[in-house]
C-alpha cells in the first residue's frame, strides 16, 4: 500500500507507512524534475545570451541603471527608514522568541479569529501551528511597517503618500504566501505531483521571462478577429494615427444621429467588443445606433514626434469623416479614459472655434480632467520616474509592457502576486479569460506625448486653469463646453478614482447626467444587462458635491447601459432606413478591410 505520491515507507515492523521516507521511485522521480529544471534554465539562460548578441549586433545598447544602490543610503529618508526598520525586525524577532517560550506550546488561532485575506484561505494557516505561526508573525511584521511609515516625520504629504505606496507594495511583496517553502498550499501540490507543477510553473516564469510581461491569461486561447472582437463591420477610413471601423446595423431602423466611440490608446478598443455576450459595440448596433469605433495605432519610432495636439486633431478627423459620410450636421460621442480627457479638450477647441454643433452628445467614461484627486497614479509623475521614462522611451515610444507593469503594481496583490503564486508556485494552467487576454494586449505609447501628458495634466493639473493649454493652436477653458454630458464613474476604480471623476461635473457648463456603476474601471463600463451583474446610482444631478449626490441617489439593480440608451434616445430620437451609407463600405467611404482591421493587430 502507498500514499498520494507513492511512498512505501514503514515503521520498524514495516506496517505503518510514513509519508516522509520517500521511495525509489519517488527520487528517481524527483531527480528527473531537478535535471529538467536545470535544462530549462539552461536553454532560458542561453536564448537570453543569443538575444543579447543579436541586439549588440544590430547596434543597441543596454540603458544604463536608472538605480544607483550606492548613494541611496546617502539620504537622510533612507537612513530614517533603514532604523525604523531595524527596531521593526527586532520587535519581530522579540515576538518569535516569546512564543517559543510560551507554555503550554504554541496553539493557531481559530478559524473564526484568522484575518479575512483569500491569501491566507488554504485550512492549513490557521490549524497547523507552524504556518500559523509564519501567517501571524507575517501579518504583526507588515502592520508594523506600515505604521512605522505613517509615523515618520518630517514628510510633506506628496513624500508620504510614497513612503506608504512603496511601504504596501513591499509587505504584499515579503507575503509567506509568495515563497514556495512558505506556502501550504504550494508544499501539498509540489508533494502530490511529485514537484511536476513546479517544473510547470517555472515554465511558465521562463516564458514569462522571455517575453518580458506578466501573463494572466492562456495568450493561445484567442485570436483577435477570430474568437474577440468579432461584431460584423469593416474600416472605412486610415490615418497614421488611426483605423475608422463602422458597424454593420441588425435593425431595419437606426437612429439619425450616429455614435462615434474613441477608446484609449493606452489599450486596445476592443475591450468594448470582448465577445458577443459582453461587447457594449454589438449592444449598441442592437439598439438600432450607426456605430462607428477607433481603432488607434500602437506607436513605434515613425511616431516619436506625435503629441496631444495629433489626437485632438483625429478626433476631429474621425467626427467630420462620420458627419460627411452620413450627411448629418452632428454625432453622439463617447470617450473612455486618457480619450475622454482628450475629448473634453476637443469639445472646449470647438467651442472656441463655434463649432461645437459638430457633436450633439457626449458621454465620459471613467475620464477625468481634473487630477488633483488622481489617486496612486500621481506618485508616478515625480522627476525621478519622468527621468527612467525618458531611459525607457529612447527609440521614441514607451513599450507598453511598462505601462502594464505600472498598472499592475496599483493593485499589486491581485495582479501580480496572486499570478505569482498560482501559475508560478501552483503550477496551474492559465484561464482562457477574454478580458485578462486583453489586458496583456499592451499597445505602446509616443513618447513625446506621454510625457507631455503625465506633466501638464497628472503633475501640473493644466486642463482645467482656462486657456493654460492650447491644442492645435486654440487656448482650451472647459467652461466653454455646454454640449450635453453623460458622466460614469466607478465606485472602486483604482484607475480614475470616483472622486476625479466627480470633478468632471464642476468644469462643463452644459446638462450633466451623472451615473455612478458598481464595481471599477473596466467591469463598472463592460456590464451588460443581460449579466444581471452590479447596480449603478443616479441621483440630483445639480448636487453641490459628491456626498450631497450619494447621499440622495438611487440604486438600481443590473446595468446602467439601458439608462444610457434612453438618455442618448431623448438627446434626439429621430430614426433613418438603415441602407445606404449605413451599410459598411456602400457610402462614399469605401470599405479597406474587414473589422476589426489591422491597426489592433500589430505588435
Amino acid at each position: 500500500m502507498s500514499d498520494a505520491g507513492g511512498n512505501t515507507g514503514g515503521d520498524d515492523n514495516g506496517t505503518t507507512p510514513n509519508p516522509f521516507i520517500p521511495s525509489p521511485d519517488d527520487m528517481q522521480h524527483w531527480a528527473s524534475v531537478m535535471a529538467r529544471a536545470q535544462q530549462m534554465m539552461l536553454d532560458h539562460a542561453m536564448g537570453q545570451a543569443g538575444a543579447d548578441r543579436q541586439t549588440d549586433k544590430d547596434g543597441g545598447a543596454g540603458a544604463a541603471s536608472p538605480f544607483d544602490p550606492a548613494t541611496w543610503l546617502a539620504n537622510p529618508a533612507a537612513q530614517m527608514w533603514a532604523e525604523q526598520s531595524a527596531r521593526m525586525w527586532e520587535q519581530g524577532v522579540q515576538f518569535w522568541s516569546s512564543l517559543a517560550t510560551l507554555q503550554p506550546p504554541f496553539a493557531p488561532a481559530a478559524p473564526a479569529e484568522a484575518p479575512k485575506d483569500r491569501r491566507f484561505a488554504d485550512p492549513d494557516w490557521t490549524q497547523n501551528p507552524v504556518f500559523a505561526l509564519i501567517r501571524q508573525t507575517y501579518g504583526l511584521l507588515s502592520d508594523q511597517m506600515l505604521a512605522t511609515t505613517r509615523q515618520l516625520s518630517g514628510l510633506d504629504p506628496e513624500a508620504r503618500a510614497k513612503l506608504e505606496f512603496a511601504a504596501k507594495a513591499t509587505a504584499e511583496a515579503l507575503s509567506p504566501t509568495n515563497l514556495a517553502i512558505t506556502n501550504p498550499e504550494v508544499i501539498k501540490r509540489a508533494v502530490e505531483t511529485r514537484g511536476e507543477s513546479l517544473l510547470k510553473g517555472l515554465k511558465h516564469m521562463l516564458a514569462d521571462l522571455a517575453r518580458g510581461q506578466l501573463s494572466h491569461v492562456d495568450t493561445d486561447a484567442f485570436e483577435v478577429g477570430v474568437n474577440i472582437a468579432t461584431t460584423p463591420g469593416k474600416v472605412i477610413h486610415e490615418t497614421e494615427l488611426y483605423q475608422l471601423i463602422h458597424y454593420a446595423p441588425t435593425t431595419a431602423e437606426v437612429f439619425t444621429v450616429p455614435l462615434v466611440i474613441f477608446p484609449p490608446w493606452i489599450n486596445r478598443f476592443y475591450i468594448l467588443d470582448l465577445n458577443p455576450q459582453k461587447s457594449f459595440v454589438r449592444w449598441a448596433v442592437d439598439q438600432g445606433l450607426s456605430v462607428f469605433m477607433v481603432s488607434w495605432k500602437s506607436a513605434d519610432a515613425s511616431m516619436k514626434d506625435v503629441v496631444w495636439d495629433d489626437y485632438v486633431a483625429a478626433q476631429v478627423d474621425a467626427i467630420d469623416t462620420v458627419r460627411d459620410l452620413l450627411g448629418v450636421p452632428h454625432v453622439h460621442t463617447i470617450g473612455y479614459c486618457v480619450a475622454g480627457t482628450t475629448l473634453a479638450a476637443t469639445l472646449a477647441m470647438l467651442a472656441a472655434r463655434g463649432e461645437a454643433d459638430k457633436v450633439r452628445s457626449v458621454t465620459f467614461f471613467t475620464a477625468q480632467v481634473d487630477f488633483e484627486l488622481a489617486g496612486d497614479l500621481k506618485l508616478f509623475v515625480d522627476d525621478s520616474y519622468l527621468a527612467l521614462l525618458q531611459q525607457l522611451s529612447a527609440p521614441g515610444f514607451l513599450d507598453g509592457r511598462y505601462m502594464a507593469a505600472t498598472f499592475n503594481s496599483l493593485r499589486g496583490r491581485d495582479l501580480i502576486w496572486n499570478y505569482v503564486v498560482n501559475n508560478y508556485l501552483l503550477g496551474n494552467d492559465y484561464p482562457p479569460f477574454d478580458l485578462l487576454y486583453w489586458n496583456g494586449d499592451t499597445t505602446n505609447l509616443p513618447a513625446k506625448w506621454h510625457r507631455q501628458y503625465l506633466v501638464d495634466l497628472y503633475r501640473d493639473n493644466r486642463l482645467v486653469l482656462p486657456g493654460s493649454l492650447s491644442v492645435c493652436g486654440t487656448p482650451v477653458d472647459l467652461r466653454k463646453i455646454e454640449t450635453p454630458a453623460y458622466i460614469q464613474a466607478g465606485r472602486e476604480d483604482h484607475i480614475a478614482p470616483l472622486a476625479s471623476v466627480w470633478r468632471l461635473m464642476d468644469h462643463l457648463s452644459g446638462p450633466r447626467t451623472f451615473v455612478l456603476a458598481g464595481s471599477g474601471h473596466i467591469a463598472g463600463v463592460v456590464n451588460p444587462p443581460a449579466a444581471h451583474k452590479y447596480q449603478y446610482w443616479t441621483g440630483d444631478n445639480d448636487a453641490k458635491s459628491l456626498a450631497e449626490f450619494e447621499a440622495g441617489a438611487t440604486e438600481t439593480k443590473g446595468s446602467w447601459w439601458p439608462h444610457w440608451i434612453g438618455w442618448i434616445s431623448a438627446q434626439d430620437g429621430k430614426k433613418t432606413a438603415a441602407k445606404g451609407a449605413r451599410i459598411p463600405g456602400k457610402g462614399k467611404k469605401k470599405a479597406i478591410e474587414d473589422a476589426p482591421g489591422r491597426y489592433v493587430k500589430q505588435r
